[in-house]
Order: structure tokens, then sequence, then C-alpha cells
């Protein structure tokens, strides 16, 4: 085929005119392919493997793109969208701080960082943001139809309804504008009028992967308040499908890495092989310092928010917080027998890099309860044993077949976990190890562990709260009952963020009214519904 190339170029720019971002890049890569090279046409071949869920192929085009054009502030824009994609959020952001004054005045760069904003939960910072890109094009659908989401999931749906109703006035057929006001009318309880956008959203071929699991995921709940479980079940299923098939990529069949279940076998595996004795540590106490564990769903996010209402307290939610422990002595063979020999001056570094990742994210106050939480940090007890002697260990449980059920229902952003949460056998059996190497580590190691019952929490708050207190030196107090007015002003960035934001309420067998769907994985959860005494 002999290439007409200027007007190629022009076809590339009248789709960026119109908005056809997939017609500009297949444009974009007949050019390519002919062997031109340019920074707009490798950005834009970049955009649609990003789109694809081929992130590892975007940043080789994109970092090509930067050798023809080292200063150019879109590509490094684009590159913090990947890196945002990727989960690498610290990074994106420090990637738009750096172009910033180059592009403040591009609605792009509002969008993107206000993305970045609404992956760690900053609903209110990612409003800011989407507005500042309404406001320097109001006439395109996604900044508005972004500021809807947001403003949807802050609660505030009478400008959620606003703004998507003037997306949906640009571009009809706005996934994320539809989503939006069905978010808005399953909140008010118009569960028809939700059930029935949806329903025509995910029929269409042409919505986006990314888009159909939020879609299906808000309609399995929708289903879910309707009472059609089978049909609710279907909805979860296929959002989880379409989840595995998005980031296939990354965590296919032939991935580098085994399954996490399989990476917390091998640590319990190590744990068991190592002399009780080697565990001990010399290290000082540092601060006051706790650790809130259990499983995700499992009420960690609710009880660190009640923590978090405390003046005594700084709370730090779901932070890489260990990475360097983690990299050194979970991620290679023999790493934790190394570990488990070190003296003090040998653990020192860690528990310095600790501490400097904790100020990064501008926490760990002095002359503060530092309370540290993880759902999967129980993966980490063989390090915090050693690092951290002193510190105190808050478990979480729930009744383990409504923590897997949660999972399993529920849209969790890219991460190993999450990709375990897609079918309800791969999340009964990364429950189940990692509650076996949690177990084994209380019976193992060093550590001082209190039990906090999610039942318990919501059917006598004010004992259980008084109980967690007297275990971490603190004072009581009735504004931990408030913990919802703490959620709403620091944000929640996990899945729990809109339960959190609301007053307590009772989320106790939830599994019950799909025990059928269930059946399969009951007898791997049994063994721990005993144990755990939920029978």
């Amino acid at each position: 085929m002999i290439l007409n190339e200027t007007a190629t170029w022009q076809a590339i720019d009248d789709a960026l005119g119109t908005g056809e971002m997939h017609a500009a890049a297949r444009l974009a890569e007949v050019m390519l392919a002919a062997g031109h090279r340019d920074p707009m046409l490798l950005n834009l071949a970049a955009w649609a493997c990003e789109e694809a869920g081929d992130f590892a192929q975007a940043h080789i085009l994109l970092g090509e793109a930067l050798t023809l054009a080292p200063n150019n502030p879109l590509i490094h824009l684009s590159i913090g969208a990947v890196m945002r994609k990727e989960g690498r959020l610290d990074e994106a952001f420090a990637t738009f701080a750096r172009v910033a004054p180059a592009v403040g005045d591009n609605p792009a760069y509002w969008l993107e960082r206000g993305y970045a904003y609404e992956a760690v939960g900053s609903y209110e910072a990612a409003a800011a943001d989407f507005l500042c890109a309404v406001r320097l094009d109001q006439s395109s659908a996604p900044p508005l139809a972004a500021l809807a989401q947001a403003s949807s999931r802050m609660g505030a749906f009478g400008e959620a309804r606003a703004a998507a109703e003037r997306a949906l006035a640009i571009d009809p057929q706005n996934p994320t504008a539809i989503i939006a006001l069905a978010r808005c009318d399953y909140e008010e309880r118009a569960f028809p009028n939700a059930r029935t956008a949806l329903t025509q959203l995910v029929a269409r071929d042409t919505v986006h992967i990314a888009d159909q699991v939020i879609a299906l995921g808000l309609l399995g709940d929708v289903h879910d308040r309707l009472d059609a479980q089978d049909e609710a079940f279907a909805a979860y299923a296929k959002a989880n499908a379409h989840f595995s098939r998005q980031h296939a990529v990354h965590f296919g069949a032939n991935r580098a890495e085994p399954p996490q279940s399989a990476f917390i076998a091998s640590i319990e595996e190590s744990v068991d092989a190592i002399d009780r004795g080697q565990w001990q540590s010399l290290m000082p106490t540092h601060r006051p310092h706790a650790f809130l564990l259990g499983y995700p769903r499992s009420g960690t996010t609710l009880v660190e928010n009640i923590l978090a209402s405390v003046d005594g307290v700084d709370a730090l939610e779901e932070k890489p917080t260990l990475i360097k422990a983690a990299q050194a002595f979970l991620q290679s063979d023999g790493g934790l027998a190394r570990f488990a020999v070190l003296d003090a001056d040998g653990l020192a570094p860690f528990v310095e890099s600790y501490w400097g990742q904790v100020r990064r994210y501008g926490a760990g106050q002095a002359g503060k309860l530092f309370v540290d939480m993880d759902p999967l940090k129980g993966l980490m007890l063989p390090l915090i044993a050693k690092l951290f002697p002193d510190a105190r260990i808050i478990v979480m449980r729930r009744d383990p077949r409504d923590v897997v059920w949660s999972c399993f229902r529920t849209n969790f952003a890219l991460s190993a976990a999450a990709m375990e949460f897609t079918t309800l056998e791969s999340t009964a059996r990364h429950y189940d190890a990692l509650m076996t190497l949690m177990e084994r580590c209380f019976e193992t190691l060093p550590l001082t562990v209190h039990e906090l019952r999610y039942d318990a929490l919501v059917h006598d708050f004010d004992a259980t709260t008084q109980a967690l207190c007297n275990f971490l030196g603190l004072e009581w107090s009735p504004e931990m009952r408030d913990f919802n007015k703490t959620a709403q002003r620091r944000g929640v960035a996990t899945a729990s963020a809109s339960q959190v934001r609301r007053a307590l309420y009772d989320g106790t067998k939830q599994w019950e009214r799909y025990k059928a769907q269930m059946a399969s994985v009951l007898p791997i959860l049994q063994p721990w519904v005993e144990r755990f005494g939920f029978g």
C-alpha cells in the first residue's frame, strides 16, 4: 500500500478534532509501520497500547518519543497517565507535578491528575481538578462526566446528576456519565432506573472494558437490592471475568509471578523452617505503633477511621511502608532465613526505610500512636515481628463467608490480590492461604495481638472500642462514634469508602442470600468459620 503522508496526517488531525482517538491511533500505527517516526505518532500508538492494558509496550513507545522530544510535556503527561493506570500513583503524581508549569492550561492535565486523585480516594481533590478541566473545555463530555463520577463518589448526588446530564447533552453515549447517573439512582433507591440504564450500557459492544467492569459491578449491586440473586451473581461474575481479561497482559496464564496465594504459602513454609529463637529482636522502641490487618472487606477501614477520630492517633491507609524489607527478604529465595539472623545493626536500615516511607505519606507525627492499616500486611508479620517487636497487632475478624463473598462482588483497584478475587474459588483459596500464614505467625513469632470482631463492633460498639483502646493504651472517647465524619474529612481510598462514610450498620450474614452460589467454596472456608467462632 502506498501511503499518502499528507492525507494521513490530515486524517489524524480530523480524528483528533472530533475526539475519535481510536481512529487517530490506528492511523498513527499505519504511519509508524511505514517507517515514520514522530513524537505525536508514538504518543497516539502508546495510547492505544495503554487502552488495551499493554502498559509495557506503551512505555516503550513513549520512551522512543522522549528520545525525539525530551522536553515535550505532553509526552511526560502521557507517561504519568500510564503510571496511573499501572497503580504507580506516587510516580504519576510526581510526573504531573513536573509538567504542571508547561501544561496547566491544558484540560488533559487536570483530567489526568483528577483521575489519579480519584484512584487514591481523594474525591474532593479529584472533583476540583475535573472542574478546572470543565472550565478549560466546556464543549467536551469527558471532564463533565468525570466531575459527575467524583461527585457521586462523594455523595454529592445533586451536583453529580447536574454534571452527568450536561455531559450526556454533549455525548448521549458517554459511559462515565451514564454510570454516575446510575449511581445517583442507586443511592436514591431508584433501582429500576439504574437497572435499565446499566443493562443498556453493558449491552453495547463499543463500551471500553474498564467501563464494563464498573457498570457490571454496579448492576450487580442493583440486582442485589432488588433481591434478584441469580442476576446479581451473573453480573458480578461477568465484571470479574472482564477485569481478569483486561489485565491478562500482567496477570495472565503466562505471567512471570505466581498467584499471590502461592506466594503467601511460600512465606508460611519459610516461617516453619526457621528456629523460633531466631525471631527475637533487640530493636529499641521507636514510638507508639500499631498494625491493623486482617483481610480485605473485614472492617479494617472502618476501624482505622474509628481510631483516627481520636486526637492521639495518626493513621495511614494501605500504603507500602515495608517495601524495602519486603523486596529484600520476601521476594527472594532464602530471604527470610537471612532476615531472621540479622542483628540490630542489620535491621536498622529497614526500620529507617519504613519510617521514611511513613513520613513521605505525611504520617508518623511525634507523640501520637501511629496506626499502619493494611488488611494484607498479615503476609508481612515475619518482618513486623523482628523490625517492630513492641508494635501492637490488631486483627480484624469477620465471618469468612461474608469476607469472601464481599471480595468477590467488589470492584478493587488492580493488584495481585485483586486478581485472586475474580472467582469465588480463587478468593477462598487466597483467604485460606493468608489465614494459614497469619495463624502460624501468631503461634511462632513474638507478637502482641488483639482480635477485634466485626460483629461485636456493630452490635456493641462502645464496649468493643473500649477494649481496643485498653489494648492500645488510649483513652476512649465518644468521638470514636463519629467515624463517618472522620472518613468524610480524611477521604477513603479503599473499596469500603461509601460504607464507611455512612453511620454504623450491620453487614453480617450477607453471604446467606448467596448460599447456593457459594456452595463449592464453603468446604474451604468451614475450618476457619469454626476456628474463628462463626459457626
